[in-house]
């Protein structure tokens, strides 16, 4: 079943020329300004953890996830949406003012839960370790375990603007380290299996700097505890050394 709103989740290929004085940074938050960047699993946001100038989730070896995007604004944006530093879309690596892009509705929100594999069909995001990672079979591995969505309004209403500037990033291949520096300890998200999610394309208008740029960073439990942001559970040793031999009475099993 397709949960998505396809007529909400328009491939932006080209964008125009503007001049902003300053560019949006990544947000400390998974949220700047009301752009909304969240990591769900079966449904539910997963609890964001801030720490080190980054916003860090849990990554749950295998588990599909879903990324919803948030748009604040009462007029169109577009979202180029990166995955381990892959357009979500096209899988390009470049820069974000010239990738192709999600359109949100103004006020809207959508979720997207895959790379998309033509205009009917997307794969599914689900955490696996580096080397079965979907960058890793791309050659593409210099950012795994980021996800960073760009927004992009649309500009205000002036008189018409009638050419383009821009055009779909080429590859740029991201120097892999060779295969034996990828780690199976460390999280990454593959290319799983197929679902239906049709797409249409669309041209928008843009304002030339982003209102947002939001990114989070995904690990897992043992790598969270190693960076400081969770606590680190008793050993198995530690809970035996604090075990006795008497208590009161035998308990009943319920």
């Amino acid at each position: 079943m397709n949960r998505f709103r396809p007529l909400s989740l328009a491939a932006l290929l080209l964008t125009l020329a503007a001049a902003l004085p300053l560019a949006a940074r990544p947000a400390a938050a998974a949220r700047e300004r009301g752009f909304g960047l969240e990591l769900l699993v079966d449904g539910t946001p997963r609890p964001e953890l801030h720490g080190r100038g980054s916003v860090y989730v849990e990554a749950l070896p295998g588990r599909e996830y879903v990324l919803r995007l948030t748009n604040p604004l009462p007029r169109r944006v577009a979202v180029a949406l990166a995955v381990d530093g892959l357009n979500t879309l096209d899988a390009r690596h470049g820069d974000a003012r010239s990738a192709r892009k999600w359109v949100l509705p103004p006020y809207g929100t959508v979720e997207i839960a895959g790379w998309q594999v033509s205009g009917a069909a997307a794969r599914r995001f689900y955490f696996t370790s580096e080397p079965d990672s979907y960058g890793a079979k791309l050659g593409e591995t210099a950012n795994l375990g980021v996800i960073e969505a760009v927004f992009f309004a649309e500009r205000e209403p002036e008189p018409p603007v009638a050419f383009l500037d821009g055009a779909p990033a080429r590859r740029q291949s991201a120097r892999a380290p060779a295969a034996g520096a990828l780690s199976e300890a460390h999280a990454a998200t593959g290319i799983g299996r197929e679902t239906e999610h049709r797409v249409r394309q669309v041209w928008l208008d843009l304002e030339a700097e982003p209102a947002a740029v939001v990114r989070l960073r995904y690990e897992y439990r043992p790598q969270l505890v190693e960076l400081g942001l969770l606590p680190r559970f008793p050993r198995p040793l530690d809970r035996r050394e604090r075990a006795r031999g008497f208590d009161d009475w035998c308990p009943v099993p319920r």
